[in-house]
């Protein structure tokens, strides 16, 4: 992943109430350190333990002086409740509390902590502080239980610094006939994320000032080199799409402004082939495995949440149509008895080639089969050339979205599934999902919450991380693929 995802710098401060003994909290703060630095991981571990509010103010010195972005509160007992919400109101950055999981049953009297007790009144304070932390599904443990802890804790942190210093940049206006992508901005502004909006005839004066750029032949190359001799089916192509590739890095690096990480959303039809004399959408995926998401036809929440999914996972990421039902004879002759899913459960994710070659079982560069037909009636492809073309990977994958509805909340859902090894034979950037009880998902979540076709993809099991996120955000409704045992609401009992 490229600089336009954060690098997380994590500390860890001890708090310890001043009635109990101090040496306890600093002895298990030591052994959180060796755990996760055994694990691989690496943390400053600040000196000061918290017993007032004088501390909190020299720790929240060495964790600054050590350029710590991401804190992990520890209460090593009790704790003090005022002292230790307070490092989260003057520490620059996510914030994550845990608690010391009693040692042995052979040392509870000068051994016992009672930070099992402490976390509730932590949570307390918080709340009364108006104040944002990340709180595990279960905060208490031993050092190695914390460690483990910790290590969920680095990608929700990334993805917030990420998002505190995110702009997304826009180019032309969201499409008439694409609605869902119509939804209003200024959830992104309640999150922290900037916006940049621009007109296509900006993007295209830029690409023309690039015109014989002395970077264009070194990016050509790279890209034959990346196709293979297989997938680089129009050489001619190649110093447009490269030209374009400059154009959009710059555009990035000039327009990041007091933000640190870019994100695009561009129109991409109808005026766009035929203007540019290319189909952006390989270059589109070769700027998405470098960590800059680029979403196809301005679609502003699709390029958030694939910045997200990016942050999350440490992993590239693509944007997906959640596109057509699988034919059943398909089903029934490479899906049915092989794997564990039925027709319902089954669909095609699908886009005209934007999805990163690294995430394709075998990927070339094409043309957009259906702009052909409406913009070269049919015939020999030019300007429509340039998709990146292959079926998916087959592996495991999270679906999800962030969402601003009309009224300007956001929303969003969660869905963990996989790529079938199955062939698709279709075109465009395509596989085989499989998600369970995804017949119901898209009808009472999809269908119902009146989400768009477009889904952000994650190749990894990433949904617990995502919930914390969208939690930390403060979205309210979180929904998922939920098991026959657990109704939706709305959901026709007698079905």
């Amino acid at each position: 992943m490229s600089k336009n995802i954060p690098n997380v710098k994590l500390g860890i401060v001890a708090v310890s109430r001043d009635c109990f003994i101090i040496s306890l909290s600093e002895k298990r703060r030591k052994a959180i350190v060796e755990s996760f630095t055994k694990m691989g991981g690496s943390i400053f571990e600040a000196q000061t333990t918290v017993e007032n509010e004088v501390d909190m103010f020299k720790a929240m010195e060495e964790v600054k002086a050590a350029d710590c972005n991401a804190l992990v509160v520890f209460l090593g007992n009790f704790g003090p409740e005022t002292p230790e919400t307070l490092i989260a109101k003057n520490f620059d950055g996510p914030v994550m509390y845990v608690a010391a999981a009693e040692e042995t049953g052979e040392d509870l009297i000068n051994g016992r902590g009672d930070a099992y007790c402490g976390m509730l009144n932590c949570s307390y304070n918080l709340g009364l502080r108006h104040l944002k932390a990340i709180i595990p599904e279960y905060p208490v443990g031993t050092a190695d239980d914390i460690a483990e802890m910790i290590a969920d804790f680095v990608p929700v942190a990334r993805t917030i610094i990420g998002l505190n210093s995110l702009k997304i940049i826009t180019f032309g206006p969201r499409p008439q006939d694409f609605f869902a992508c119509n939804a209003p901005i200024k959830a992104l502004y309640d999150i922290g994320v900037e916006i940049q909006e621009n007109s296509e005839l900006d993007l295209l004066v830029s690409y023309k000032a690039h015109a014989n750029d002395p970077r264009i032949q070194e990016v050509a190359d790279d890209m034959a080199a990346e196709l293979g001799i297989e997938g680089n089916q129009y050489p001619d192509l190649l110093p447009r799409m490269a030209q374009f590739e400059v154009t959009l890095l710059d555009w990035a690096e000039q327009n990041k402004g007091a933000c640190e990480y870019v994100a695009f959303a561009d129109k991409c039809w109808p005026a766009f082939p035929k203007e540019f004399g290319f189909e952006p959408c390989y270059v589109n995926s070769r700027l998405v495995s470098k960590g800059i998401p680029v979403a196809c036809e301005v679609d502003i929440y699709g390029a958030l949440s694939e910045y997200i999914g990016m942050c999350a996972s440490g992993d590239t990421v693509t944007l997906l149509d959640i596109n057509n039902s699988v034919p059943k004879d398909m089903f029934e002759q490479d899906i049915k008895g092989k794997f564990d899913y039925t027709l319902k459960d089954t669909f095609m994710g699908f886009h005209c080639g934007n999805t990163p070659i690294c995430k394709l079982a075998k990927g070339a560069v094409k043309y957009q089969l259906i702009q052909n037909r409406l913009l070269e009636n049919g015939g020999t492809p030019d300007f429509t050339r340039g998709t990146l073309e292959g079926d998916i990977a087959a592996g495991q994958i999270t679906f999800f979205r962030l969402q601003s509805t009309a009224d300007t909340k956001l929303t969003s859902y969660i869905a963990q599934g996989e790529v079938l090894p199955v062939a698709t034979r279709s075109f465009g950037g395509i596989g085989i999902f499989a998600i369970p009880e995804m017949g119901r998902f898209y009808r009472h979540v999809l269908i119902a919450k009146r989400y768009p076709h477009h889904g952000a993809v994650a190749f990894g099991h990433i949904g617990k991380t995502l919930y914390t996120i969208f939690d930390y955000l403060g979205v309210e409704d979180i929904a998922f693929n939920q098991p026959k045992s657990m109704p939706y609401k709305g959901e026709n009992p007698f079905a």
